[in-house]
């Protein structure tokens, strides 16, 4: 696996923000990240790489899961540039 950029934060394992709570709504097929002041609707890629952003996995493993999951190879760019931009909108410690 490639090494992960400097810009994609200081932790391997993120977590969910204290202040968020990822929730699958199944009417709708589809994870929504709730915070106090509302809640954000996640495109299935989103969904999938937040749900693992529990604490106890390196990013290494998440980027592993995603490509069997979705039977892809070379997500690790996208999945990076996903961690960044949750952690600058706060969902991620």
């Amino acid at each position: 696996m490639m090494p992960m950029p400097a810009d994609a934060g200081p932790s391997t394992r993120p977590r969910l923000s204290q202040l968020f709570r990822l929730h699958w709504e199944p009417g709708e097929h589809v994870y929504v990240l709730r915070y106090p002041q509302g809640m954000v609707r996640l495109n299935p890629s989103a969904g999938e790489i937040l749900s693992r952003c529990d604490g106890t996995r390196e990013l290494d493993e998440i980027i592993d899961e995603l490509e069997a999951l979705f039977n892809a190879s070379g997500l690790a760019p996208d999945v990076y540039q996903f961690i960044d931009h949750a952690r600058q909108r706060g969902w991620l410690d």
